[in-house]
């Protein structure tokens, strides 16, 4: 038995700017391109996710240290506030508990977080504790999370890249390319023209035998989904990406009552397995949980093995090498995202920018996991100037 003795939150100085993808200098593909996003109902919001606060909040970074030494860290992108409700409430739950007890632990911060949270900040702040639980319960046991989860059932693992060098992408050997949405309805018919433009230059710059998905990223409504779709089915489009608002499941079990031979997969600002079981009522063909927004590995264990009751698919959302461990690990988890941050989107680099000092990257578009003792991550402490707001 090896007991949590203290957990520590900290935040990013704001000065650092490569720390995560929303912190990018000006001009990066990522921040600065045209994307249709919830907020490009206004015209003033619709050239730039920093223009509206994408990102505001910043990182979390949690350590769990246990009482023979060892630290475990996690994260998620809670800011502050996120720090604030770790040093002030959930932490207490963790502390003195066997580093095993992810359930228990987990359960109880859940709980007694009822009354402020459920979604959001609060989940995000579940997350990053959790994810730093598995990292030290692994340190401790001397193996990769990957491990405590069953073993791999895959390696290397196979990646598709989201980017918008399409044909870059390829050339790196990622099986497919997923490449954001530049207009939604508030563009009108131009915007859709534009759109369907966009997507007949990318097929015919990847060939006919590579995936092309497309993230919509909450933008459309069903009427112009249900357009797009159709004006889309000369180039083989995979899955679209979360087209509508998270909580509008009356408009996802529309879209598939009117589109049941299109893949629909959504999950990235879902929270915990009661969302995600809504969205399997909804008829949604592939889960996109964020490991470090969801509820962390404990929860999303639950929500896969929901999934797989109905041989639904479960491909994260962006969360990096924690979401690798979990790739590799379940029989309905078939391959990863990789999210090129580079300016132009081209180069492969690590997810967290340099918030680590090891991430693994992908080669010929796969990732090798090494076998080093939790996440295998380690934290750049010399190289970022981390602040903990409300030590206590």
């Amino acid at each position: 038995m090896t007991i949590i003795k203290d957990i520590r939150a900290f935040t990013v100085d704001s000065s650092n700017k490569s720390t995560d993808y929303v912190s990018q200098p000006k001009g990066h593909w990522i921040t600065d391109t045209l994307v249709a996003n919830p907020m490009a109902i206004y015209p003033e919001y619709r050239g730039s996710r920093t223009s509206w606060g994408i990102g505001v909040l910043g990182p979390v970074v949690v350590e769990v240290e246990l009482e023979n030494g060892v630290i475990g860290v996690g994260m998620s992108t809670a800011g502050p506030p996120g720090c604030w409700l770790i040093e002030n409430h959930l932490k207490q739950f963790a502390i003195g508990q066997n580093v095993t007890n992810v359930e228990l632990i987990w359960d109880q911060m859940w709980r007694a977080s009822i009354g402020y949270g459920r979604k959001g900040i609060t989940i995000h702040a579940i997350s990053a504790i959790d994810l730093a639980i598995w990292d030290a319960m692994g340190r401790d046991a001397g193996k990769p999370v990957y491990e405590l989860l069953g073993g791999p059932l895959r390696s290397p693992l196979p990646l598709y890249a989201t980017s918008p060098a399409a044909a870059s992408v390829k050339k790196q050997g990622f099986q497919g390319v997923k490449i954001p949405l530049p207009y939604g309805p508030a563009s009108g018919q131009d915007g859709l023209k534009k759109n369907v433009s966009l997507f007949e230059e990318v097929r015919g710059l990847v060939g006919d035998h590579f995936d092309i998905m497309i993230d919509c990223y909450m933008a459309l409504s069903v009427e112009y989904v249900i357009q797009l779709v159709k004006a889309l089915r000369p180039f083989n489009i995979r899955w679209l990406e979360e087209p509508l608002m998270p909580d509008d499941y009356v408009g996802y079990s529309e879209l598939k009552k009117r589109l049941p031979q299109t893949l629909i997969s959504t999950g990235e600002h879902e929270y915990t397995r009661y969302g995600f079981a809504q969205l399997l009522e909804c008829g949604i063909d592939i889960l996109q949980p964020d490991l470090t927004w969801c509820g962390g590995m404990t929860e999303v264990r639950r929500i896969t093995s929901m999934a797989a009751s109905r041989d639904v698919p479960v491909i994260p959302h962006g969360s990096g090498v924690y979401s690798w461990h979990h790739q590799v690990s379940f029989p309905n988890t078939p391959f990863a995202e990789f999210l090129m941050l580079s300016p132009e989107g081209d180069i492969a680099t690590p997810q967290f920018g340099s918030l680590f000092t090891n991430e693994p990257l992908p080669e010929n578009g796969k990732l090798l996991l090494s076998d080093a003792p939790g996440f295998g991550l380690e934290l750049n402490k010399e190289g970022l100037d981390l602040v903990r707001p409300f030590e206590q």
